[in-house]
């Protein structure tokens, strides 16, 4: 009787937090507790603290995007004054229409275009096919190449900026000059250690009884990629194609030394190159149009890029 009096006491603590988890609401962890949020107290700490940290957060990444939107509408004179004005004292819409004609926007886009949906062609190629490769074929040292794929990630992108160079003015094998060809910004682009283990991490995650099946009905490593693995890798395909696209689109240094020719400059080189002699608030206009393209594709695929990222994450 004692010896079961003993263990019920001991069992006692266990059992009252399994009651108090089970009596929780599920699925609120927070670093503070509800206790402590129905305290009026807590409560008027935790909304300063967050409003605080919600309106930095907001200037810090919106302030730019306003500065730069606004200053497009102000006058040369407005525009360079210190300290600068929140609002226009008068809106000048026109600076758009010419920043569009005397940069001569409309064939840096078609080029920036171009270069771009050229380089999501390369990489949509040799990347699906590595991460493929190194998923499902099982390659001999298949690991380390990966390791070594993701080890480059860690070498700052200014550092191989030399040897790309060198290498792209003198192509190996071939013995080419690529400097001012679209191939000089489609082929260092392939290299993307970080799409490959986006890619890689998808196609683990796919049942091994669809290739199973597959391989069965008698179809090659090729054919299941091309009829089974594609079709259902739209989520992560859209993921790779967005940021191949965004990435080619943003790059500045990468082209400004690769292409030295006005007439296949990218966005980014040709508004630098032809800024001498602009006005300010022309120069910010042009910069604002370059920069919309991008905030578009963000914010009509950001759920598409959220749940790209997370669509391997977890198997079953």
């Amino acid at each position: 009787m004692a010896s079961n009096t003993f263990v019920s006491r001991r069992r006692a603590p266990g059992r009252r937090r399994a009651e108090r988890r089970a009596a929780a609401p599920e699925g609120r962890r927070t670093l503070i507790s509800p206790a402590q949020l129905a305290r009026p107290r807590g409560r008027a700490v935790y909304w300063t603290v967050f409003a605080l940290v919600t309106v930095l957060f907001t200037v810090a990444f919106l302030g730019p995007l306003y500065w730069m939107v606004t200053g497009g509408l102000k006058t040369t004179q407005e525009a360079v004054q210190s300290p600068p004005t929140l609002f226009p004292t008068s809106v000048h819409t026109e600076n758009y229409s010419r920043a569009w004609t005397v940069m001569d926007l409309s064939r840096l886009l078609f080029n920036t275009l171009y270069y771009a949906f050229g380089a999501l062609a390369c990489q949509l190629l040799f990347d699906v096919t590595a991460a493929y490769s190194l998923s499902r074929l099982r390659p001999v040292f298949g690991k380390a190449i990966l390791g070594m794929m993701l080890a480059t990630l860690m070498i700052p992108a200014t550092v191989l900026v030399v040897p790309q160079y060198l290498t792209v003015l003198d192509m190996p094998i071939v013995q080419r000059n690529l400097i001012d060809s679209p191939w000089v910004i489609w082929l260092p682009s392939v290299t993307n250690a970080f799409n490959i283990f986006l890619l890689k991490r998808f196609f683990d995650s796919i049942p091994h009884e669809l290739l199973d099946a597959a391989a069965i009905d008698g179809a090659s490593p090729l054919r299941t990629l091309r009829s089974v693995v594609l079709p259902i890798s739209r989520p992560i395909l859209g993921v790779v194609s967005i940021f191949a696209v965004v990435g080619v689109w943003k790059d500045f240094l990468w082209p400004m030394l690769t292409l030295p020719d006005p007439g296949g400059q990218t966005l980014n080189v040709g508004i630098y190159s032809l800024a001498n002699g602009v006005p300010e608030n022309v120069l910010i206009a042009a910069l604002t149009i370059a920069s919309v393209p991008t905030l578009i594709v963000f914010l009509v695929f950001q759920r598409n890029i959220m749940s790209g990222l997370t669509a391997g994450g977890i198997k079953g």
